[in-house]
Order: C-alpha cells, then sequence, then structure tokens
C-alpha cells in the first residue's frame, strides 16, 4: 500500500513537472518565432541599405509602408540614415555606420537564436523523457504492482 502511494506521489510530481516544461517549450517556441521575425526585418533593412549604397542623390525610390503598398520619394541625401536605438530614441548615422549597427544586431539576435534553440532541444528531450517515465508509472499503478525501473 506504502509503494502504491508512492508511486500515485511520483506520479503527481512528474505531471506537474512536464506541465511546466511543455509550457516552458511553448514559451521558448515563442521567442524563436519573435527572434525569426527580428532577424527578417535586419535582413530587409540591411538588403534596402545595400540598394541605397548604388543610388545616386534625388533618385526616385519607392518605400515599402506596409500592405503591399509603397510611396514614391526622392532620396536627398544616400549617406545619411536614422537609426533607431531603443527607447523611442533614433540617431543620424552614416551609410557604413547603420550597416554595422544593423550587422552587430543582427549578429546578437542569432547568437540568442541559437542559445533559445539549444534550450528548447534540451527541453524536448527532458519532456519525451518525463513521459516514457509517466507512461511507465501510470501503467504500474493500474496493473497494482510495483514499478521494475523506480
Amino acid at each position: 500500500m506504502a509503494s502504491r502511494r508512492k508511486e500515485e506521489e511520483e506520479l503527481r510530481k512528474l505531471s506537474v513537472e512536464m506541465r511546466f516544461l511543455e509550457q516552458t517549450a511553448e514559451t521558448l517556441q515563442q521567442r524563436i518565432s519573435m527572434m525569426n521575425a527580428a532577424m527578417t526585418d535586419l535582413a530587409y533593412a540591411n538588403m534596402t541599405l545595400d540598394g541605397m549604397e548604388k543610388e545616386k542623390e534625388n533618385a526616385e525610390l519607392l518605400v515599402p509602408i506596409g500592405g503591399s503598398s509603397y510611396v514614391k520619394v526622392k532620396l536627398e541625401n544616400p549617406d545619411k540614415v536614422i537609426v533607431g536605438m531603443g527607447a523611442s530614441v533614433s540617431v543620424e548615422k552614416t551609410l557604413p555606420e547603420a550597416k554595422s549597427i544593423l550587422k552587430e544586431r543582427l549578429a546578437e539576435v542569432e547568437k540568442t537564436m541559437v542559445s533559445a534553440q539549444q534550450q528548447f532541444a534540451q527541453i524536448v528531450e527532458r519532456i519525451n523523457t518525463g513521459r516514457n517515465r509517466l507512461e511507465s508509472l501510470l501503467a504500474t499503478v493500474r496493473e497494482g504492482k510495483a514499478p521494475s525501473n523506480v
């Protein structure tokens, strides 16, 4: 009887741990998705700056405004870019400086992404191990006999 209670208690603890791990995995997936979006945004910005390097002063450009819509503008100064620095602060930078900032941000996001993907893989491994243990415990409790691998 005491053995059965011990198994049931272990089963409860394992169930709670599994829910926690699944929530953690979901949170990591959301973070990875956000980082993918940030990387895409930074890649587009970098491609735009690459294109601007080839443009002359007063060149006419189409600037995307969203929804597959564009505004026609004239490029006043192709070597100056306004770069967001965070906390609603933007600073004028030269084109090479802006490209360098974007490159650094992209590298930082990529590094964070790798870390999150590694954490996610570890969590998934723990979930799989926990599920196997949970199934074994459930079978043992249902059968009413002592587990062979406790």
